[in-house]
């Protein structure tokens, strides 16, 4: 009984994090009693707890030679494992747990968690269900089989099982906080705010949580409070690079010239994280300073040897540069290293074509065209490849008679004219234009673009162009056909759904660079308000052009061209170059654009 109150100390100790207080007991009984079980397993709990995982696994071991017949010793070494990436392992000690004691919640949830880890998603799913149906009653229950769903994208169902979670669990801050990440990634930012103040007032609290809210108060245009979320977040984890680079986006948007300064404080403490170095140099490039971040790569391989991350990105500088021999020399010898690397490939792939060695592209390009065949981004490439090599495949694929349609859209219900609808939508869309420059890792350039997706926003005029869209996405979509052969019409078995959209304003000297929609399959321009100076058909001001790649090739100018007109809708194939000539006039060209995927 002493010693029974003496590990229960113990265990308190550890989750205090009073570890040396912890291991004194836990020795104090090995010392009188070597070979008693559980005073060895609370001692690999408590390295467990203080991180040190091998000392964990070490004593976790020898606590089951000495007595295996204790379920929660496999669940707890399971753990060990699970934090040691050694994820086969740590499901036959969960399986071992279970066969033990077939209630142990504990390993069953790690049971679904290491499935999931392991890809296998239908097993982790089947296991998770089982658990619900033993527990019906357990909000972590739900929220485990939740975090499935939302692995699988299933966000509606995670949704629904998170609000399970919590009917049954109402004071459940996880739950809370996990429904708000994902009403956020659905773009119901109203909805998140509220599910992860909840969860703030319950007591969450760290990393996740600053994260999230970040994101959320950033679709709220809540500008300052979300830059001051993901500075939180970086605060947690610096070596986080989906926070750096949200704080280090939100700052190059409003215009702060130390916008990558964490970035560079990270970078510069941690001297041996190749990847804070390497986006450090990505932000350099991506702010426009080029001979800084070609210096800063070179720097990386000096001190580091061959690297084909730092190759690559190397070589897009060059690229950039106009050093094309140097690029392609530096990217080929990155693509030697990492063969099936999609952002290297996409390198090789942009500089091989910019050389004009079209050919010498070709079997890169195949390749991920089989790996990912609705990437619209190696169709982009592919095609540019057959126009330099003159084969029909390219006017196939850049059809433009046949693929780039213009729609003058009906005016919805509830409005009198198109025209009444597109006053309101442009007040609807100045008030949402509140950054006063361009995203820092898109097409766009001299202009802004709205925080949030325009599906869910609430404006009237905004859902209603929505809806309006409906018609001749339809339309166009039955223009397509079915053609197995071409990669548009071979999806086409169906309904379109509208994925993504959003809203861009161009300023003085703005346009888009060109660019393709990689997960797209149809995209779109619609024209809100164009600047009177659109009318000059030569210069062809704020026009959308097609055809003509990101960076120049050999003979790869743009080869059609249309003007914008308020009410317009442009569709086109995600997977064709566009772009736009620049405007040069005070007046600024509003426009929404979204992307539709077969349904």
């Amino acid at each position: 009984m002493q010693q029974q109150s003496e590990l229960a100390r113990a265990f308190g100790l550890a989750q205090r994090g009073e570890f040396e207080q912890a291991e004194r007991i836990c020795r104090r009984i090995l010392k009188q009693a070597p070979q008693h079980a559980p005073a060895t397993h609370m001692l690999g709990i408590v390295f467990k707890n203080a991180g040190d995982n091998g000392l964990a696994e070490r004593y976790m071991r020898k606590s089951l030679l000495l007595d295996s017949s204790i379920a929660d010793f496999h669940a707890n070494l399971a753990v060990v494992l699970r934090r040691l990436d050694r994820l086969e392992e740590a499901l036959c000690k969960y399986r071992d747990a279970l066969a033990l004691d077939r209630g142990s919640k504990a390993a069953q949830v790690g049971l679904v968690c290491t499935l999931n880890d392991l890809g296998r998603r239908d097993e982790a799913e089947r296991e998770a269900l089982l658990l619900t149906d033993k527990l019906p009653a357990d909000p972590e229950s739900w929220a485990t089989l939740a975090m499935i769903y939302r692995e699988q994208g299933r966000l509606d169902d995670a949704e629904s099982a998170f609000r399970k979670s919590l009917a049954v669990g109402p004071r459940y801050a996880a739950a809370h906080h996990n429904l708000g990440s994902i009403l956020c990634a659905m773009d119901r930012a109203e909805e998140a705010l509220e599910s992860l103040e909840t969860a703030r007032s319950l007591g969450a609290r760290g990393f996740e949580m600053s994260f999230n809210l970040g994101r959320t108060l950033l679709q709220l245009y809540r500008f300052d409070e979300a830059e001051q979320a993901f500075a939180d977040a970086v605060h947690e984890r610096p070596l986080d690079t989906d926070a750096q680079i949200n704080l280090a986006r939100v700052r190059f948007m409003r215009k702060d010239p130390a916008f990558a300064r964490d970035i560079a404080a990270t970078a510069a403490a941690h001297t041996k994280d190749r990847g804070m170095r390497l986006l450090f140099g990505l932000m350099l490039r991506r702010a426009g300073d080029l001979g800084g971040a070609e210096n800063h790569f070179r720097d990386m391989l000096a001190d580091q040897g061959p690297d084909p991350d730092v190759q690559s990105a190397l070589a897009e500088v060059l690229h950039e540069m106009g050093r094309l021999a140097e690029a392609e020399s530096e990217v080929l010898r990155a693509a030697a290293s990492k063969p099936d690397d999609p952002i290297v490939i996409e390198n090789v792939a942009a500089i091989l074509l910019a050389n004009g060695h079209a050919e010498q592209a070709l079997p890169f390009l195949r390749l991920q065209r089989r790996k990912a065949p609705h990437d619209q981004g190696w169709l982009a490439y592919e095609a540019t490849a057959a126009r330099l090599l003159g084969q029909d495949l390219y006017h196939e694929l850049y059809d433009y008679d046949r693929l780039v349609q213009s729609f003058d859209l009906e005016t919805p219900a509830g409005w009198s004219s198109v025209a009444e609808l597109n006053a309101a939508l442009l007040a609807a869309l100045d008030a949402r234009h509140r950054f006063p420059t361009h995203p820092l890792d898109q097409s766009l350039r001299n202009g802004s673009q709205t925080a949030r997706s325009m599906l869910t926003d609430p404006d009237p005029a905004i859902r209603s162009v929505i809806a309006a869209f409906a018609a001749p996405l339809e339309a166009y979509r039955h223009s397509l056909g079915t053609e197995i052969a071409h990669p548009i019409s071979a999806r086409n078995r169906g309904p379109a759904r509208i994925t993504g959209a959003w809203s861009v304003q161009l300023r003085r000297d703005g346009f888009h660079v060109n660019h393709f929609h990689p997960e797209g399959w149809i995209s779109s321009a619609y024209y809100v308000s164009p600047p009177e100076e659109v009318s000059d058909a030569v210069r062809k001001p704020g026009w959308i052009k097609f055809g003509e790649p990101r960076f120049p090739v050999p003979g790869g100018l743009p080869e059609k061209f249309m003007q914008p007109r308020a009410g317009r809708l442009v569709l086109f194939p995600s997977y064709m170059w566009h772009g736009t000539v620049p405007i040069s006039g005070a007046q600024r060209r509003t426009t929404i654009a979204f992307d539709a995927s077969p349904a």
